[in-house]
Parts: C-alpha cells; sequence; structure tokens
C-alpha cells in the first residue's frame, strides 16, 4: 500500500498536481489504522490509501480537502482520541469506540515549475541551462528541427519538433495542465500568435484560467508593438480582454535585461516569485 500510494504521489506531482500526504505516525491502543499507513490527495480531489477509514479517516480528507487550498507547502500533525471523551493536551476526539489514539502527519507538496519553451532560439537555451539548477522541469517545442535537438536541450523532458497545429491537435487543457508555465520565445512573430490563440481558446473554453494549476500561466517575450497587435489580432478572432490580461508580456521581471542570459534570469525569477507566491515589491526587514 505504502509503495502504491507514493508512486501515485509521484505522478500527480509529475503532472503539476499539488498533493497533501497523510501518514500515520504513531499510535496507543487499539486504533483501525497502523503506524506508516498513507492516504494522499490531489488537486481534483482524487484521492488513494487510508489512515484507518470511519470517522478518523473522513476528518483527515477534509483537512487534506482544505490544505489543497494553500497556496505554500506546509505540513503539521495532529493526535485523535478515538472516543468521544479523549481527552489530553491537543487531543481531539472522534465519535468511535476504538478506545485508542494515533498521531497523523499531513503535509502539502507543491510540485516544482515544468515549463515548456514553444521556440527553441537563444532565450530558450538560455532558460533551459539554468532550471535544472533549480530542480525544475522543462520542455520545447519548435516548428525547426535543428532547434529541439539533445545537443540543445539535453535535459527536456518532451522535445517536439511540430507545427503549432499539429502540436496542440495532440493536446487538451487537462494534458496542457502538466506544465506550469507556458514560454512564448519563437522566433516568427505568426507563430506566437497562433500559439497564443491557441492557448487562450483552449483556456476559455473549458472557464479554466491560466494561472499555473489548472491551465498553465502564459508568457510572451516581445516589445510593445508586439503585444498592441497580438492584442488585436486575438481580440479579433473572438477571445476575451480578460483574458489577455492575464498573460504576462513582457516575460521577467524588470531588471534591466538586454542579454539572452539576463533575460533568462528575469524570466526565472518571475516565475519563482509566483511559484513561491511572493511579492516582489514588498519591503524587507530594512525597511521595517
Amino acid at each position: 500500500m505504502t509503495a502504491r500510494v507514493l508512486t501515485w504521489v509521484l505522478k500527480q506531482l509529475q503532472h503539476n498536481s499539488p498533493v497533501v500526504l497523510a501518514t500515520v505516525v504513531g499510535t496507543k491502543g487499539s486504533v483501525p489504522g497502523k503506524s506508516g499507513a498513507r492516504l494522499a490527495m490531489n488537486r481534483f480531489r482524487d484521492w488513494v490509501g487510508t489512515v484507518g477509514g470511519a470517522g478518523l479517516e473522513h476528518r483527515i480528507l477534509n483537512r487534506c480537502k482544505e490544505l489543497l487550498q494553500e497556496s505554500k507547502a506546509t505540513s503539521e500533525v495532529h493526535t485523535f482520541g478515538l472516543n468521544k471523551g479523549a481527552k489530553g493536551y491537543e487531543v481531539q476526539p472522534l465519535d468511535s469506540l476504538c478506545g485508542g489514539q494515533v498521531t497523523i502527519s499531513l503535509e502539502l507538496m507543491l510540485p516544482m515549475p515544468h515549463i515548456l519553451l514553444m521556440g527553441g532560439g537563444h532565450c530558450s537555451e538560455a532558460i533551459s541551462k539554468l532550471l535544472p539548477k533549480k530542480g525544475w522541469n522543462y520542455s520545447v517545442q519548435d516548428t525547426r528541427e535543428a532547434f529541439t535537438t539533445n545537443e540543445l536541450y539535453p535535459e527536456a523532458i518532451e522535445r517536439s519538433h511540430s507545427t503549432v497545429e499539429a502540436f496542440f491537435t495532440n493536446e487538451t487543457v487537462e494534458s496542457l495542465s502538466r506544465f506550469s508555465d507556458v514560454l512564448l520565445l519563437g522566433h516568427d512573430y505568426s507563430e506566437d500568435l497562433d500559439r497564443l490563440q491557441r492557448l487562450l481558446q483552449l483556456a476559455e473554453g473549458a472557464d479554466v484560467s491560466p494561472d499555473g494549476k489548472a491551465f498553465p500561466r502564459i508568457g510572451a517575450i516581445g516589445s510593445r508593438s508586439k503585444w498592441k497587435s497580438f492584442t488585436e489580432s486575438c481580440t479579433n478572432v473572438g477571445i476575451q480582454p480578460s483574458s489577455l490580461d492575464r498573460v504576462r508580456c513582457p516575460i521577467g521581471l524588470n531588471i534591466g535585461a538586454e542579454s539572452p542570459e539576463e533575460i533568462a534570469i528575469a524570466v526565472i525569477a518571475e516565475i519563482l516569485s509566483m511559484h513561491k507566491d511572493a511579492d516582489v515589491r514588498a519591503s524587507n526587514w530594512r525597511d521595517q
């Protein structure tokens, strides 16, 4: 059971879903779940495993749902007395006749970013070189075979040499959720526009937000004039202004980046701030 639960947890994290893992870490007396018993739940409220069933498990499942609303990784420990009259320091009574006591840890685990680089040019290559050092994953798509090679992107999870249309033919909202971010970094304006329109149309069709959870965040490299042209073209095909407002363009924190390497630092810093739910404009201890 433990191996099955942990294998399932790893699979969920690889598909960009946060997971809460509940583990029985201690018992006293008669209890339904023995030490080491595990239960896990993903963002879709699917779950596997057991910590003992009955009222105890119901309580744990409800707490898992609550923790999945959090934006930062966290953990906690609870001790339950398995009878209505259970008392003691930090002991929560349950309507049970077992009579024992069980301690359960709950850990919210957030997936590491998996970034899809659409367009395999200089900026994508610079970004890709920094990501593995963070323990982050990346994939790459380009219409040009020479820009999706193992030599350029040796640690890519996926390498897709395909037209934009062919790539999206095999993708759905659910499948794209394996990516935390999609970055539009193509060499061709029309290709990036096509990518952007297809992404936003998919999100709107499923009524999901590109927030990095149910659907990847979207970022595009480009100038003011390029973004103006993007928005006009997207509006002309029926994409809502509110959807365009969720797209980050230009991508990266404003640190004066110019070279591909500097742009890579700015982009990764921006994604890190969103992954950590950090306010980059917040004051530090010297300002307080």
